[in-house]
């Protein structure tokens, strides 16, 4: 069964999510932008999800994690909780 381990970052506009990746890509640590901006709870662990399988997140987050390389950020993806940057640290098929 397939297994992906990723940390996101959750915010309310495209806008502020557009925002954040370039931070990010400018050299912005991943983890601490999590924590002062994110709005999920995971944001306390910069914005760490653990390991999950498919399934286990809302569409449009898994079709991003089990597809997109590793260690790349992706986004902005938008589900029903608001506007997400998501990073897949690992994959295993």
């Amino acid at each position: 069964m397939a297994r992906a381990t990723a940390r996101h970052i959750l915010v309310a506009s495209e806008a502020k999510c557009t925002e954040l990746k370039a931070q990010i890509e400018a050299g912005a640590d991943f983890a601490e932008i999590a924590k002062a901006n994110s709005t999920c709870p995971s944001s306390r662990q910069g914005g760490d999800l653990g390991s999950f399988g498919p399934g286990q997140m809302v569409k449009e987050f898994d079709t991003v994690v089990f597809s997109a390389p590793l260690n790349v950020v992706q986004g902005p993806v938008k589900t029903q909780f608001g506007y997400h940057l998501l990073e897949v640290t690992s994959r295993q098929d």
